[in-house]
């Protein structure tokens, strides 16, 4: 079973906290940085699951 497999196609950053274990500062200092491509909707943030899984196994190009 893929770890990733039980969040939803389009991730908020409550799932980044859970996913990395971090806290709530943290992951919305990881969303802001630019490492990867984010979609705001309102005060809200979205990331695809399918490019933060990218991220996070190191494949984004560069």
């Amino acid at each position: 079973m893929n770890a990733f497999e039980h969040y939803p196609p389009v991730l908020d950053v409550t799932h980044i906290q859970e996913i990395l274990g971090i806290g709530r500062r943290q992951a919305y200092e990881l969303v802001n940085s630019g490492d990867f491509h984010i979609v705001r909707i309102g005060r809200r943030i979205k990331i695809l699951k399918t490019v933060f899984i990218q991220w996070l196994e190191g494949e984004m190009e560069e």
